[in-house]
């Protein structure tokens, strides 16, 4: 491991201090959100640096911010796990949905924590009782007191999935003071596309500290009773022989536009079954307001767990974690959300993976090279309005053989792109190695 300059720098101690005078708004936000999702609340301690953990092994600790990062990592955690049984590995998040995730998918192979806050004084009592061997970060999660501390420590720091927009690399570029710093102290970054890593080298990052892996969303592990899952949700929502059209991942801005479509479309589909998932679950009584205002009987998918409905609902609204791939294999078509408002967009991989065709908005520059790898082989569909979402839309339903071919299209893309969870894990098993000499 290359020797990085540790010396707090001016740019590091202003951040430092705006951190500190933000934490009596750190805890109200965290109050806050406890009242929709009572999970924030608990174990609030780890956040701030408390956390045990329950033997003595070295520790390998990767970082994944929420469920959609945790459900890309798994099957490499799995596979790390699996390789250093010597080792114990520790999985943080900052959500509980991704806690949900850990659980759910990782179960006893791991242990999860919330992560601390980037304040100094929250990280450092946090390394003292964690002292990682390791530590590997997902995607976008970094945090300049988190990497410090480690870089100081002499560990090395991994950032795998790596990516980087034209537009966050404008924002690195302005606090270059304080990011340069920063990414010089990563050990190394392992990037999903060739168009990423010349953006971290742009910034600063050695060439001789960069890879390309792919993108891990593509290894995805498919549950073995998903076709289960699929026919019970069918059954519980009535949907048999009826179209079935899937807003996922859907955020505040898009279901009025959504709802709106909907009833478009349910002129020329009277049958149309619109299954609404927005991205935030807690979010699912907005939404029943929201469907009652634009005139539809909207039910809960939670509460058609025990009671399944004797007639189809105007919409059936996902208030679930989890739900997303048997509802994605249920579905003829999908919208992927994110994409209507300027938010970025959201992974469009999981329908492509269950061979249904992909619909969104056209703001999707979190997700740039998968989106143009999925319209290219005609996979995937942009649209700019609400009456291009709802031909394009109409047009897939009224066609099979198009839907097909775009399925098709989509699932060859996906195993295509296959691979970087064996590619990352060659070069952390490597790194890890390198730190038991």
């Amino acid at each position: 491991m290359v020797p990085v300059a540790t010396k707090v720098t001016p740019a590091l101690r202003i951040y430092r201090g705006i951190l500190l005078l933000a934490t009596p708004f750190i805890l109200l936000r965290l109050w806050w959100r406890g009242r929709r999702e009572p999970e924030y609340r608990r174990r609030i301690g780890e956040r701030f640096g408390f956390v045990q953990l329950p033997d003595g092994r070295p520790i390998i600790w990767f970082h994944a911010v929420s469920a959609g990062e945790v459900i890309a990592a798994a099957p490499l955690i799995r596979r790390i796990a699996k390789q250093h049984s010597q080792h114990q590995v520790l999985v943080t998040t900052m959500t509980p949905t991704g806690a949900e995730q850990v659980r759910g998918l990782l179960g006893d192979a791991v242990v999860h924590k919330y992560a601390p806050y980037d304040m100094t004084f929250a990280v450092q009592r946090y390394w003292q009782q964690v002292r990682p061997a390791v530590l590997v970060l997902m995607e976008t999660e970094l945090w300049p007191n988190l990497i410090h501390q480690a870089a100081t420590e002499s560990v090395p720091i991994c950032l795998i999935n790596a990516r980087l927009s034209e537009r966050s690399a404008r924002g690195y570029r302005r606090l270059a003071t304080l990011s340069r710093s920063m990414l010089a102290q990563l050990t190394h970054v392992s990037c999903q596309y060739p168009a990423h890593a010349e953006r971290f080298r742009s910034l600063g990052v050695d060439s001789k500290r960069l890879s390309i892996a792919g993108n891990l969303k593509f290894d995805r592990a498919i549950p073995e009773d998903l076709t289960a899952r699929r026919d019970d949700l069918m059954t519980r929502c009535r949907l048999q022989g009826r179209p079935i059209w899937l807003a996922a991942s859907t955020h505040s801005g898009e279901e009025a536009q959504i709802l709106q479509c909907y009833e478009q479309l349910r002129a020329g589909f009277p049958q149309l079954q619109l299954i609404l998932a927005p991205r935030h679950p807690h979010r699912a009584e907005e939404l029943v307001q929201l469907s009652e205002a634009a005139g539809f009987q909207p039910r809960r998918l939670s509460s058609l767990t025990q009671s399944p409905l004797e007639a189809p609902a105007g919409v059936v609204i996902v208030d679930q974690m989890g739900m997303l791939l048997p509802l994605y294999d249920l579905a003829d078509v999908a919208f992927v959300g994110g994409s209507l408002i300027p938010f970025g967009g959201q992974n469009p991989i999981e329908p492509a993976l269950m061979r249904t065709p992909v619909v969104s908005g056209m703001h999707c520059f979190n997700f740039t090279e998968i989106v143009e790898k999925l319209v290219s082989v005609g996979a995937m569909f942009q649209v700019s309005s609400v009456a291009a979402l709802a031909e394009t839309i109409a047009k897939l339903l009224d066609d099979a053989e198009l839907r097909s071919r775009a399925g098709a299209a989509g699932y060859a893309e996906a195993m295509a792109n296959k691979g970087a969870s064996e590619r990352v894990a060659e070069r952390l098993i490597e790194l890890i190695g390198d730190t038991a000499q």
